[in-house]
């Protein structure tokens, strides 16, 4: 029902159901689902947005198809009929949909290009069961609740789990860009119709490119302005929503524009000036909620309720926040995710720029020195660059950003689990798209992976759900297929030139935004997880890693888990990522497997 407050349908004949919730943002009155042809021999479940429907809708008005909706959902249904499997590579847009082809017997089900959307399957007792989120699933009678030690183990060191996994055995993560039948019964394979090109186009100018780029920016936030109901945009201040909101000035008056950010009593924390000033300077309708930081744990109970799947980035709860916030006003929101992925805009990305700087060097001669400036402090960002070096060159750039490694892991589960972490198989997603990529611009490579694994299942997982928990669309101008895959084309020197990040996407915005925009260094949506663990969820978190508790389990060492968090609260070791992606591992299990 959070998916889908304003309708729900259902489709139901021999050997099939299909369910459907609405959030209603395009052809209110008769957009209602599912859908079918006019015989009711095709019919379709649909979540997202195309958005490039009208153009397809006119192509295919041109071939006959006849339209009895306003909506893209009956597009995407026409879509199918005229070009079967097919259709999903004419789709701009986020979406994930189901279609049931009676004559033919077949299921047909899809997800978009970068997975905005979510949809989990899975076979029980012979039958194909799919959904947008895992407690759907858990609902159906026969899916029986495993938790799969492989996913566990990858959870731990990513933070969150990698698709095709879920965290229950038999449960799949439909990828993104992949499509799965079900024919006669039979379920097919799923795969991909759509990949990010690996390979430089031949290099335009900076000037070109520049107007290549603010020309497809434009356009991409022009095509998601498409609305039957009030939309805004969340704004942090940063380069990436700044820029969405540079472009909606230019083809909206900007009073009517609604901006959206939450800021933070302690300053370490809060951007609320940075979105202020943006804000100003466009002359938008802005909207802002201060929070202190410990007011934010009153919705901890909320957020926890929609994680179905364990996951460990802590910015979902101002996520979740700022989305509450621009629900009480909007039911669709713009935002700037995959604009870091695209443009190298994380710090990791200068960490493999160094990396292939020294690589020239003894491996032996460069660990020594490096981790005695580490010290102990292993997540500092010196500590967690040295952690990374005894890794392979394939894992090294998710060790860095990640939280407990194979290695760690192998004392970390209990004997009784029969686990026993192997590296390669614990970071075989990142292996996987690692070997996928061709060609020897390493940096390059490692922006490739993460928007086929951080992106995807980290960035895009935490915002649908934060979002959609709380009725509210979000659409990302930056993950436009024709702007994707233009900017996976710009040579990685234009994206971070010496150690400017975003070096490309600034040039092109120099006349738009202002210059201490501009020159903001990146901050993330940050929250204070160590002080929460030490003082407010202190308790909480001694609950969780109660001695009794994790024996009980037979997941976890008992010893190694108390270990851990003594050094944590005595200060001998900053431990926050792994203390918290253990603690939000036991807050999931104790929800979703007692």
């Amino acid at each position: 029902v959070h998916r889908g407050p304003d309708d729900a349908g259902y489709y139901l004949d021999s050997g099939v159901a299909l369910g459907h919730r609405r959030l209603s943002i395009i052809d209110l009155e008769t957009g209602h689902q599912p859908i079918s042809n006019e015989d009711k021999s095709v019919i379709i479940a649909y979540n997202g947005e195309v958005y490039n429907f009208p153009e397809l809708k006119e192509e295919l008005s041109g071939k006959g198809r006849r339209f009895f909706t306003h909506s893209d959902t009956e597009v995407v249904l026409r879509s199918y009929e005229e070009y079967g499997e097919d259709c999903v590579k004419r789709f701009n847009g986020m979406f994930a949909f189901a279609i049931w082809d009676a004559k033919r017997d077949r299921l047909f089900i899809a997800r978009d290009r970068f997975g905005k959307k979510p949809l989990y399957y899975g076979v029980f007792d012979n039958q194909f069961i799919f959904g947008s989120e895992l407690k759907a699933l858990l609902k159906h009678p026969s899916v029986k609740k495993e938790i799969s030690f492989e996913a566990l183990g990858r959870y731990l060191a990513y933070e969150y789990v990698p698709s095709p996994l879920s965290i229950f055995k038999n449960i799949y993560t439909l990828q993104a860009g992949s499509m799965i039948s079900v024919v006669n019964g039979a379920v097919g394979k799923a795969s991909s119709y759509w990949d990010l090109p690996a390979l430089e186009r031949s290099a335009l100018s900076v000037e070109d490119t520049c107007s290549r780029l603010s020309e497809l920016l434009k356009e991409s936030v022009r095509r998601r302005l498409i609305s039957d109901v009030p939309l805004g945009v969340f704004l942090s201040g940063g380069i990436d929503s700044s820029a969405v909101v540079a472009m909606m000035a230019e083809l909206m008056d900007p009073s009517d524009i609604k901006t959206f950010s939450v800021g933070f009593g302690e300053k370490s924390y809060d951007e609320s000036s940075d979105a202020r000033l943006v804000a100003k300077h466009f002359g938008t309708d802005h909207h802002e909620e201060i929070l202190d930081p410990d007011r934010m744990l009153e919705f901890f109970p909320d957020i926890l309720d929609g994680l179905d799947e364990p996951f460990a980035d802590s910015s979902i709860v101002p996520t979740y926040l700022v989305s509450r916030f621009t629900r009480q006003h909007v039911k669709v929101a713009l935002g700037g995710d995959g604009g870091d992925e695209l443009f190298m805009g994380y710090p990791s990305f200068a960490a493999h720029k160094i990396c292939d700087g020294i690589g020239s060097l003894p491996a032996a001669l460069l660990k020594t020195p490096i981790k005695i400036l580490a010290g102990s402090d292993t997540n500092s960002k010196m500590g967690r660059f040295a952690r990374g070096l005894d890794f392979p060159e394939e894992v090294r750039h998710q060790v860095w950003i990640g939280s407990i490694t194979a290695r760690e892991q192998g004392r970390l589960f209990s004997s009784k689990s029969g686990e026993r972490p192997d590296i390669m198989k614990t970071y075989e997603p990142t292996v996987r798209f690692y070997r996928k990529y061709p060609g020897r611009d390493t940096l390059a490579r490692a922006a490739y992976i993460y928007v086929k694994t951080y992106m995807t299942d980290d960035i895009l997982a935490k915002v649908d759900r934060a979002s959609m928990a709380n009725s509210l669309e979000v659409r990302a101008p930056f993950l436009d297929t024709e702007l994707a895959e233009f900017a996976a084309g710009i040579p990685s020197s234009y994206k971070l030139k010496g150690f400017s990040s975003k070096w490309i996407l600034k040039r092109a915005l120099a006349l738009r935004l202002p210059a201490r925009t501009l020159s903001k260094k990146k901050q993330g949506f940050a929250v204070p997880v160590a002080k929460w663990l030490k003082e407010d969820l202190r308790d909480l978190l001694f609950q969780a890693f109660d001695d009794n508790k994790i024996r009980r389990e037979g997941i976890f060492e008992p010893a190694v888990i108390n270990g851990l968090l003594k050094d944590f609260m005595e200060g001998r070791k900053d431990l926050r990522k792994e203390i918290w992606a253990l603690f939000m591992f036991e807050m999931w299990y104790d929800k979703w497997m007692k």
